[in-house]
């Protein structure tokens, strides 16, 4: 029986280990905390999952909360300039397969006991580079998904596909109970508000500890006028602050979060992600060569801008579980582990493309164009829309001036 240990218990590790653990595989999995510890801390993420990942997860028999959380069918877009009493401009579309967003709490503290309930054996503590060192020598493969911090610098950064060195966006949100839904849409929707000069703000429905519940982020431009939470405020604080920034920026969903209230103690998380890609593979070994495989967010960080975390998450481990089970009793070398991480590559490249894009300060002019035509024009709104689910579609005609003015100009040929 093959043996492999897993570094960290969020979407990828998790779904990597039951999958594995599924297969007859011996998995040893290392997690930072318990169950318990999971649940009574503070909010992880603010996790959006498209319908190509939630079928990965139905084809893995992992979709727990089917019947609990909300199930978001559209997203609204709306453009917010001063003065800000209405938006200047505003499109919606429906979402094949859905969206979902479940409190990372509930969910891995769930996968966690259901893992452990299968037979499977985990080692609570953080486990630093000696360890990871330690447990690569004891099994066939070791692979590291916890995504920050010093393991996650075990991998280089790969230059060639980073960018940037320095956060776009700081980051700043709140799990709440009691926002108000439009009047006017008869389904749940993801609502995203791009506001002039300062950033962005989404409010996602999702399923958290005490039931279903509005999660409202703010992408905002560093020093810009959204701006505001670099102190961390409590769950009281924040929400007050933010309606703040509601009444003078998005007044409309000022009247809808009037009466909110933060969901729990933990409600509140603050950062800035620096977007980065890694190489796959880290040597561990003080002897002589000894090599991790990375997955996930380890090797590709995006800015949550498009909610692209944890779908990457779900893909990556789908895709290295099909190659760990293709690859037999042969072994785990580096020229394999580099091939693994092509196949998560290949999906992952579109993501790294189609956010890079997004968090340009201001858009490109050939992005505001399709703002403005899918205004107009439903079938513009539905593939971009769409496209969150699927970043290649967006590669094809998106990313590149170009191609966007051809597909624009057929789609205004098609304008009734």
């Amino acid at each position: 029986m093959r043996r492999i240990a897993i570094v960290g218990a969020g979407q990828s590790g998790l779904q990597l280990a039951l999958g594995l653990q599924a297969g007859g595989y011996e998995v040893t999995l290392v997690s930072a905390r318990t169950p318990d510890r999971i649940r009574s801390g503070h909010v992880m993420s603010t996790q959006a999952m498209f319908g190509p990942a939630l079928r990965l997860e139905r084809e893995a028999r992992l979709d727990a909360w089917e019947d609990r959380a909300p199930r978001v069918t559209g997203m609204v877009f709306t453009l917010a300039t001063p003065p800000a009493g209405s938006p200047a401009l505003a499109f919606g579309a429906r979402l094949e397969g859905g969206q979902q967003s479940v409190d990372q709490r509930v969910k891995t503290a769930d996968w966690l006991e259901l893992y452990e309930d299968r037979g499977g054996h985990v080692e609570y503590r953080d486990a630093g580079p000696e360890e990871i060192a330690r447990l690569a020598e004891g099994h066939d493969l070791t692979l590291i998904a916890a995504g920050r911090g010093p393991v996650a610098d075990l991998f280089p950064r790969d230059a060639v596909r980073s960018p940037f060195e320095r956060p776009q966006r700081t980051l700043a949100c709140v799990y709440l109970h009691g926002v108000a839904a439009p009047e006017d849409i008869p389904h749940e929707v993801v609502r995203i508000h791009a506001v002039a000069g300062g950033g962005e703000l989404f409010l996602q429905p999702a399923l958290t500890l005490s039931g279903p519940c509005t999660i409202l982020l703010w992408e905002s431009h560093p020093g810009g006028p959204l701006d505001v939470f670099a102190d961390r405020p409590g769950p009281t604080a924040m929400l007050e602050r933010s309606l703040g920034l509601l009444r003078r920026h998005v007044p409309w969903e000022f009247e809808r979060c009037r009466e909110a209230e933060p969901t729990d103690s933990g409600s509140t998380l603050y950062g800035a992600v620096t977007p980065v890609v890694r190489h796959p593979v880290a040597d561990v070994g003080d002897d002589g060569p000894l090599k991790v495989l990375g997955m996930a967010d380890v090797l590709v960080t995006n800015d949550p801008v498009t909610g692209q975390g944890s779908n990457n998450a779900a893909h990556c481990a789908a895709r290295y579980l099909r190659v760990i089970t293709e690859r037999g009793e042969a072994p785990f070398d580096e020229a394999w582990m580099r091939s693994a991480h092509a196949s998560f590559w290949d999906h992952a490249r579109h993501t790294v493309a189609f956010t890079n894009t997004m968090l340009a300060q201001p858009l490109p002019d050939h992005i505001q164009q399709v703002m403005t035509a899918a205004a107009s024009r439903p079938e513009v709104a539905h593939r971009f829309a769409n496209g969150y689910a699927n970043p290649a579609d967006l590669c094809e005609w998106l990313l590149d001036p170009a191609a966007t003015g051809v597909y624009l100009a057929s789609t205004a040929d098609r304008t009734p």
